[in-house]
């Protein structure tokens, strides 16, 4: 046992891969057979991490969840920026530019009202909770756009661990939310076409969330739905710590 424990604290990113592997495979059973696939694993498989680092943070009093544990380290790159980024930028591979053009300027639209609307409700909800400084209410703003643009805004403005943590938390609840809730309510709002997918990612904004509502929904539509979202990912990291921030900063 201790020569197996060595030998899988040695290849800690090849153990992370593995582990990864079975929690999802774990992930799609359940989906399958419990939910008969209207929960998306890739939901579940969420889930189950945060709440694997929640108890591993509090067995190490660690800060960087699971991979705080020796054999699990590998946890830090797999969940890291670089990788993190590779899979975003993946997705538009398979995408026809011809249906891009067909989005045209609903498209655009959809992005400045998916950024937009979202930090004005997330920037007045910290308002409502306390968090009444420009700062504070900026970065919880952008992380209900999405969990990645959150931090981004946060460390540029000079926010505290503490509110880009609560960044990071509500945009895990929204993407969670659209991967479970896409499928559900696909049909409402028609989501047949590779520009309705794109209008929906420019609205919805977060990637992961996209993604795997939309694979839930037909999975034809996850490239066009997941490049918009990355767009959006990268117009709210230049908007978040400047023009969101100089404004609300201007009233408060």
């Amino acid at each position: 046992m201790d020569l197996i424990i060595e030998t899988l604290t040695k290849n800690a990113f090849v153990t992370a891969l593995a582990i990864t592997g079975l929690v999802m495979l774990f992930s799609q059973l359940l989906s399958k057979y419990l939910t008969n696939n209207k929960l998306q694993a890739s939901a579940i498989a969420i889930t189950l991490g945060l709440v694997a680092a929640y108890f591993a943070g509090l067995y190490t009093g660690g800060e960087k969840g699971i991979s705080d544990i020796a054999i699990f380290s590998g946890f830090a790159l797999l969940g890291g920026s670089m990788l993190r980024d590779l899979a975003i930028s993946s997705t538009a591979f398979e995408v026809d530019v011809k249906e891009i053009k067909n989005a045209g300027k609903i498209g655009i639209v959809a992005l400045i009202l998916g950024c937009v609307i979202p930090f004005v409700v997330g920037a007045g909800v910290a308002w409502s909770l306390g968090y009444k400084d420009a700062v504070s209410m900026t970065t919880i703003g952008a992380g209900a756009m999405t969990y990645i643009v959150g931090p981004i805004t946060g460390t540029a403005i000079g926010a505290s661990s503490d509110v880009i943590a609560l960044s990071i938390a509500i945009g895990l609840i929204k993407a969670v939310f659209f991967m479970i809730a896409t499928p559900l309510l696909a049909r409402f709002m028609y989501l047949k076409s590779p520009r309705s997918a794109m209008i929906f990612g420019g609205l919805v904004g977060t990637t992961s969330g996209v993604a795997a509502g939309l694979a839930g929904t037909d999975v034809r539509l996850v490239p066009y739905g997941a490049l918009v979202a990355t767009f959006y990912t990268g117009l709210g990291a230049l908007l978040g710590p400047s023009i969101f921030f100089l404004t609300l900063n201007a009233f408060f």
